[in-house]
């Protein structure tokens, strides 16, 4: 067994600010500021771990591992390039300058081997360890990062909900749980659309760390607290967002009983991974003792606890509720609990986003690598002056100017789709070559995009041609951005979904004011959508066939 230290609650993270650099140039300054951003206090949900997010989510192996990550960071020249294997340095190749500086590769098994019993056998032998999407690629910022996805999403459910465009989410009572690094991302992202939602967590501290920072309006005392509050919320329709202590599995078939007006119900538990859904009959601290003794039988007793929170939430949508699986796997973890149904509601992707990715649509993150809030709102004004017309995006970055408070880096975050993220990318930089920013700016995304993941259960769930599966788009995607300038490139497996059920890549890239960064982002940033367009017109989508026609996205078979 190789030895490694994973928890050290002495090590206290912070990426520097300004503009003084320990690294060689600013193209490596920036993924050793986001790798130390990702375990800032203020970022990671468990810092002294290396956990960022998603129960297990790492920034690096272990202990040992970042401080090699940082001196080779701190050492690496404009033409190396850095290969890190589950969160661990094992190389450094001289390549050239449009290669990236970093490759990493995260959680990856092969298929036979590829269940949560072997990467757990092998992790706890120091040879991998979890990378989640954003956590194990250095790009996450924080409950921000899923915001906008979120926002999009139930804005998507308004519209379904009332056949309107305009339509809010006025007048509706959510019903969701957990609270965490992703979850809490939900009622701030509900009543932004104009709703009242009631947010079920086991652990105090997380709906509290989510109150603090606005994006939870109230922790209830009790479930009569909550219950009071959100309905007259929902009764005068005014937004408002409540949580509540409690296990999913009792509240939500407890609401169901009592015929509580709910219209609209989802979940964002970590029900990705077992071992980090509690289920019933055990204590928040029994239970890091108890998922560690016996990893099968708390598997087994937390899937069929997954099993009556699913069951109930079939029971909603039989008495009318908008149901909806957003992206933890938690229905086939209810299927493996004994429960039939579980998959009778869909999940959010083919729901209500894939016309967007259709259009190459997604998420479009940046950070300020200065530290400075000031460079964030300056790009903010920036986007508005370059889309003078996309009122919807105006709206999103009005709200999250005025309500979203910076977790680490000043970061922001808007959905963007093919050639608009090019625009952006390029803007941003002339902004550093221009002094307007003090500092250079990353650029990069979720994983959770129009054409860099296979995950049957979440983005390419129901796809028009049975292509489910089918990983290759992801393994391409990540080879187009390697060839395209990006400053880091991922390739993960699991992610929020968990082990054997999807493999998705990242990029990020730099924008530092350089003629050869404006021209690698122009690229990349063309290309990385693009892959989405692609995507979606080969597996039979109109929308995508039209949008390349339109916007000059060559695909052979279609010429």
């Amino acid at each position: 067994m190789s030895t490694f230290t994973q928890h050290d609650p002495s090590r206290s993270i912070r990426a520097p600010r300004g503009t003084k650099i320990t690294a060689k140039s600013w193209q490596t300054e920036a993924p050793l500021r986001m790798l130390m951003n990702n375990l800032d206090p203020e970022v990671a949900e468990r810092p002294e771990d290396l956990v960022v997010y998603g129960g297990t989510g790492r920034a690096a192996r272990s202990w040992e591992a970042y401080d090699a990550i940082v001196r080779s960071l701190e050492d690496l020249e404009d033409d190396e390039t850095l290969l890190v294997q589950s969160g661990k340095p094992v190389g450094i190749f001289r390549t050239h300058k449009w290669a990236p500086r970093v490759l990493l590769a995260n959680s990856n098994l092969v298929g036979d081997w590829a269940t949560w019993p072997e990467f757990r056998r092998l992790e706890a032998e120091g040879l991998m360890m979890y990378g989640q999407m954003t956590a194990g690629s250095w790009i996450y910022i924080g409950t921000q990062g899923i915001l906008q996805g979120t926002y999009e999403t139930f804005a998507a459910v308004a519209r379904k909900l009332f056949g309107r465009q305009d339509a809010t989410l006025a007048g509706t009572l959510t019903l969701t749980a957990g609270c965490g690094g992703m979850g809490g991302a939900q009622p701030l992202a509900v009543t932004l659309n104009g709703g009242a939602v009631l947010i079920v967590d086991v652990d105090r501290a997380r709906l509290e760390r989510r109150a603090s920072k606005r994006y939870l309006d109230v922790v209830a005392t009790d479930l009569e607290d909550a219950l009071t509050q959100v309905l007259a919320a929902k009764e005068e329709k005014r937004a408002l967002s409540v949580g509540v202590v409690g296990n999913a599995a009792e509240i939500f078939p407890e609401l169901l009983k009592r015929g509580i007006p709910i219209d609209i119900v989802t979940d964002q538990t970590s029900a990705h991974d077992p071992l980090s859904y509690l289920p019933e009959g055990v204590s928040l601290d029994e239970w890091d003792r108890e998922a560690k003794g016996d990893p099968d039988g708390f598997t087994k007793k937390a899937q069929v606890s997954m099993a009556r929170h699913v069951e109930a939430m079939v029971g909603f949508q039989d008495a009318g509720a908008e149901v909806f699986d957003y992206g933890n796997s938690i229905r086939d973890e209810a299927r493996q609990g004994g429960y039939g149904r579980a998959f009778e509601f869909p999940g959010f992707v083919p729901a209500y986003i894939r016309p967007l990715f259709c259009e190459g649509m997604g998420p479009f993150r940046w950070v300020a690598l200065s530290g400075d809030p000031v460079d964030i709102a300056v790009t903010d004004a920036a986007l508005k002056e370059l889309f003078p017309e996309n009122d919807h995006l105006h709206r999103w970055l009005d709200a999250a100017g005025k309500l979203v408070e910076f977790e680490g880096l000043p970061a922001r975050i808007c959905w963007l789709g093919y050639g608009d993220r090019a625009k952006a990318g390029v803007m941003f930089n002339q902004l550093v070559a221009d002094g307007k920013v003090s500092a250079p700016i990353v650029i990069g995304r979720d994983h959770l995009d129009s054409g860099s993941v296979a995950s049957p259960y979440r983005e390419t769930e129901g796809m028009a041609d049975g292509s489910d599966a089918i990983a290759d788009w992801p393994l391409l995607n990540a080879l187009l951005n390697t060839s395209s300038g990006a400053t880091w490139v991922s390739i993960h497996h699991g992610g929020g979904v968990g082990i054997g059920r999807s493999i998705h890549a990242g990029q990020v890239s730099v924008a530092d004011g350089t003629p050869l960064a404006a021209e690698k982002l122009e690229r990349l940033l063309t290309n990385d959508p693009g892959m989405g367009v692609i995507r979606h017109v080969d597996a039979g989508y109109d929308r995508a066939k039209e949008v390349a026609g339109e916007r000059g996205v060559r695909v052979p078979m279609q010429e």
